[in-house]
């Protein structure tokens, strides 16, 4: 039965600051390799993202907040990939997606990155070779969660350790 009276709703800022972060999440592409077809059909009617707040994946890096790496990185491949993640505006978070993105996969060779998060830092990583799209929407449901709860990043690979990645045009020192 309602009376007409307003009700009163309580809560902290830094709560609904961090309840609609999670609920809008802008994915940027990221496909490298067949972990990027799976990527794809969970914007399809089976599995929609959209149900998440995050159907559109965005092309650009300044208009993304998340970065979902799908697929094996190369060596060439990882300062575009770093280049990519510092041009995202703060907060940002990262999901690698895949065996390769996270360990190197079958790929144990000189050529492959041994897991993304030698370059940047990686909040959830999600298993499989290829995983389902089901799977990206759990590890989705699962960032959502640590965004939620106020769980920090985690630090940056290369900021800790000093080390900074030459892309191909930039100049070399000495």
């Amino acid at each position: 039965m309602r009376t007409g009276e307003f009700g009163i709703l309580t809560t902290q800022v830094s709560k609904l600051i961090e309840w609609g972060r999670s609920s809008s999440l802008w994915p940027a592409l990221f496909g490298l390799a067949c972990c990027a077809i799976e990527m794809m059909a969970t914007s399809a009617d089976r599995f929609d993202i959209a149900r998440f707040g995050a159907e559109v994946y965005r092309a650009s890096p300044r208009q993304a907040d998340l970065m979902i790496v799908a697929g094996r990185c190369s060596i060439k491949m990882a300062p575009v990939l770093r280049q990519i993640y510092d041009q995202m505006p703060e907060p940002k978070w990262v999901i690698a997606m895949g065996a390769c993105a996270s360990c190197g996969g079958v790929f144990n060779n000189y050529a492959i990155v041994q897991g993304v998060d030698k370059i940047v830092p990686v909040d959830v990583y999600i298993p499989g070779c290829p995983p389902t799209p089901d799977m990206l929407l759990y590890g989705f449901n699962e960032l959502q969660r640590k965004i939620r709860e106020g769980i920090p990043n985690p630090p940056d690979p290369l900021k800790e350790s000093g080390l900074k990645l030459l892309g191909p045009t930039e100049e070399r020192p000495g």
